[in-house]
C-alpha cells in the first residue's frame, strides 16, 4: 500500500487501527443485574396487578347491576360514585378528615421514635444486639402468619383497646398510663400548650402501636449511622465540640437522605395500611351490597391523595437534604 493511499484511508476515517470495545462499566454492569432481580416483581405487576387496577378504575366509573343468571352488568355513571362519595356518603369524609389528622400525628411520632432508638442502639453497650432484635421482634410479628392471628390475640386487643386491662384499681393500664405517668399534670406545670400537650399524651397512650411502626425505619437509621466515619466524629472531638453540637452538625446532616427515605416509606406505610380508619372504612363499604363501584371511586380518591401527601413529603424534606460529595 502506498504512502498516499494509506493517507487518504486516514483522512476518510477509514484507518487501519482496530475500532475498540466497548467495555461496560461498574455501574452499568450493577444496573442490568438489578434489572434482572426486579424483573419477577415487573412481570408479576403487569400480568397480575395491572388488570386489576384497570377493572378498579372502570368500576369506579361504572354502576353494577346484578343479573338473574349470577352475573353483572357495568352501566356507566360517569363520576356519579365519586360525586356519591364526596356530597351524599355521610361518613365518608368525615372518616378522611379524622383518618388523615391522625396519621399525621402520628408520622413524626414515629420517625422520631425510631431515630432516638437508632441513636440508642448505636452505642458501644453489653447486648447491643439483643436489643436490635428485640425492637425489631414486632415487626416480625406483625406481618405474615402472626398478622392473620392477630384478631385473636387477646393480650393485642387489651392493648389497642380503649378499655385496657383491668388491673384493680379502678383505671384501665393502657389507656391510663398518661394519668398514671402524670404527663398532663407535668406539662401543665410547665406551661406549655395544650395542642402540644393533647399531641404529647395522644402519642404515650399510642406507644404500643408506634413501636410496632418502627422497626424498619430503625435499622435504616442505624445504618446510616453505621456509614458515618469514625473519624468524623474523632475531629469534632479534637475540638472540643459537644456530643450535643455533633448531633445537630454531624450526625443529622449526615444521615438526612435516610430521614427523607424514612418519612416517605412511612407515610405510604402508615396510609396504606388495614389498620387505619380510612382502610378500614373503604374495606367495609366494599362488602355491602352494591358497594363495589362506590368503594373503588372512595379508594382511588384516597390514593390520590395519598400521592399529593407523599410529593409534599418528598419535596419539604428534599429541602433539608445533605448529600456528601466524594471524589470520583
Amino acid at each position: 500500500m502506498t504512502n498516499e493511499l494509506k493517507l487518504d484511508r486516514l483522512l476518510n476515517g477509514k484507518g487501519t487501527q482496530p475500532k475498540k470495545r466497548k467495555i461496560a462499566s461498574l455501574d452499568r454492569r450493577k444496573a442490568r443485574a438489578g434489572w434482572f432481580f426486579v424483573l419477577p416483581f415487573i412481570i408479576g405487576f403487569i400480568l397480575i396487578y395491572l388488570p386489576m387496577v384497570f377493572d378498579s378504575i372502570k368500576m369506579s366509573f361504572n354502576e353494577m347491576k346484578m343479573l338473574p343468571n349470577g352475573g353483572y352488568e357495568l352501566i356507566p355513571v360517569g363520576f356519579g360514585n365519586y360525586y356519591e362519595a364526596l356530597f351524599e356518603d355521610p361518613n365518608y369524609v368525615q372518616t378522611l378528615v379524622t383518618g388523615l389528622k391522625q396519621l399525621v400525628f402520628d408520622i413524626p411520632a414515629i420517625l422520631i421514635f425510631s431515630l432516638f432508638m437508632a441513636v440508642m442502639l448505636n452505642q458501644k453497650m453489653v447486648g447491643r444486639a439483643a436489643f436490635r432484635a428485640i425492637l425489631f421482634l414486632p415487626v416480625v410479628i406483625s406481618t405474615g402468619v402472626f398478622a392473620s392471628n392477630q384478631m385473636s390475640n387477646t393480650l393485642d386487643d387489651y392493648m389497642g383497646s380503649t378499655d385496657g386491662i383491668d388491673d384493680g384499681s379502678g383505671q384501665s393500664s393502657a389507656a391510663e398510663i398518661v394519668s398514671a405517668m402524670d404527663i398532663e399534670r407535668l406539662f401543665e406545670g410547665m406551661k406549655i400548650g395544650t395542642e402540644l400537650k393533647d399531641y404529647v399524651v395522644t402519642m404515650v397512650n399510642d406507644i404500643f402501636d408506634i413501636v410496632n411502626r418502627s422497626g424498619v425505619q430503625m435499622l435504616i437509621f442505624l445504618a446510616a449511622l453505621q456509614s458515618i466515619s469514625p473519624a468524623i466524629y474523632e475531629s469534632c472531638r479534637i475540638d472540643g465540640a459537644t456530643s450535643w453540637e455533633t448531633f445537630w452538625k454531624i450526625t443529622l446532616p449526615m444521615i438526612s437522605p435516610m430521614i427523607l427515605v424514612n418519612g416517605v416509606y412511612t407515610v405510604i406505610d402508615s396510609f396504606t395500611s388495614s389498620n387505619n380508619t380510612i382502610m378500614r372504612f373503604i374495606a367495609q363499604k366494599y362488602v355491602e351490597a352494591d358497594g363495589q363501584t362506590l368503594s373503588s371511586a372512595m379508594a382511588w380518591m384516597y390514593f390520590l391523595i395519598v400521592i399529593l401527601i407523599v410529593a409534599a413529603v418528598a419535596g419539604i424534606f428534599s429541602m433539608f437534604v445533605f448529600y456528601q460529595k466524594r471524589d470520583m
